[in-house]
C-alpha cells in the first residue's frame, strides 16, 4: 500500500485538521457498485488504472476533482471467487483503514441502502442521516464485553446540513446479514434504529481510532418490518433507490463545498 502522500501519519494528518480549515477533500465508501456507479457518473470520475491499494485486493477507487473537492469513492470490489459484491463489516473496516491511511480525507460519507423499519417512519426511498450507529449482532454477556460488543458511536454531527437539506435522522444498527433472525430483532430494538445495514458500524469503528469526521447516508430499499420478503423487496427497489442516494449524496457534496468541519 502506497503511504500517505508526504509520508506522515495519520494520527499527524489528524493534528493538523482543524474545525475551521475549508474541506479539500471527500472520500464516500459504498460496498456495492450499483450504489456508486450513480455518484461515479454524477462527479465525473475516473476508474484508477494502478491501485494505491496491496496488489491482490479487489479494491476499486473512483477519483476526480468536482468544484472546491477532491472526490474519492471507494468499493471493496467483487469477490474473487464468486463475483458478488463484498459487502459486509469486514471488508467495510478494512477499505475504509486503508483508504484513510492512503488518501487522507477530510472528511467521509458512508453511503449506502439499508433495511427500514415503518414502525420508526421509515418508507421505500427515505434517505437517513444516521445520528448513532451500533452493532446487532455481536453479543457478549460477559460484563462490560456486552457494551464494547453492541459499540455504539455517535455520528459526525451535521445540524446545518441537515436542516438545509431536510434530511430525516435516524439511528442505523449494523449486521453481516440480510435477514433479521429473532436475536438481530431484538439487538436492533435495543438500538432504537430506524435503518439497518451492514457496513456502518464497522466504518464508524474505523474512522473512530483514526478521529476522521463520518457521514452516514442510507437510502431505505426494503421494510423490514413489513409484509414482502426482504431479499424481494431489495432487489426490486435497488436501481431506483440508489438514484435517490445519488440525488441526497450530490446535496451534501453541494453543501459541504467551500466550507469547514464547523460549518456542517
Amino acid at each position: 500500500m502506497a503511504p500517505p502522500h508526504d509520508g506522515k501519519t495519520a494520527a499527524v494528518f489528524e493534528e493538523e485538521s482543524t474545525p475551521e480549515r475549508r474541506i479539500s477533500s471527500v472520500l464516500f465508501v459504498i460496498a456495492m457498485q450499483t450504489e456508486a456507479s450513480p455518484l461515479v457518473d454524477k462527479f465525473r470520475l475516473i476508474e484508477e488504472a494502478e491501485s494505491v491499494f496491496p496488489e491482490g485486493f479487489p479494491w476499486v477507487r473512483y477519483y476526480g476533482k468536482y468544484k472546491d473537492l477532491n472526490i474519492n469513492i471507494v468499493c471493496p470490489g467483487k469477490d474473487k471467487a464468486l463475483g458478488v459484491d463484498s459487502v459486509g463489516t469486514v471488508p467495510a473496516s478494512l477499505l475504509t483503514y486503508a483508504s484513510v491511511q492512503t488518501l487522507r480525507p477530510d472528511i467521509i460519507i458512508n453511503a449506502g441502502t439499508s433495511g427500514g423499519f415503518k414502525a420508526k417512519g421509515a418508507s421505500i426511498g427515505d434517505v437517513f442521516v444516521a445520528s448513532h450507529v451500533a452493532f446487532h449482532d455481536r453479543r457478549n454477556p460477559l460484563p462490560k464485553r456486552d457494551i464494547y460488543c453492541i459499540g455504539t458511536r455517535q455520528a459526525f454531527s451535521t445540524p446545518n446540513l441537515v436542516k438545509e437539506l431536510n434530511l430525516k435522522v435516524g439511528k442505523l444498527s449494523t449486521g453481516n446479514s440480510l435477514d433479521m433472525s429473532p436475536q438481530d430483532a431484538a439487538g436492533i430494538i435495543s438500538n432504537d434504529a430506524t435503518v439497518k445495514d451492514m457496513e456502518g458500524a464497522a466504518v464508524a469503528y474505523v474512522t473512530d481510532l483514526l478521529k476522521v469526521p463520518t457521514i452516514f447516508l442510507k437510502a431505505v430499499t426494503d421494510i423490514v418490518d413489513g409484509d414482502k420478503p426482504t431479499p424481494e423487496e431489495f432487489l426490486l427497489n435497488l436501481a431506483t433507490v440508489s438514484a435517490a442516494l445519488d440525488r441526497a449524496a450530490t446535496q451534501v457534496v453541494d453543501f459541504i463545498n467551500g466550507k469547514s468541519l464547523s460549518d456542517l
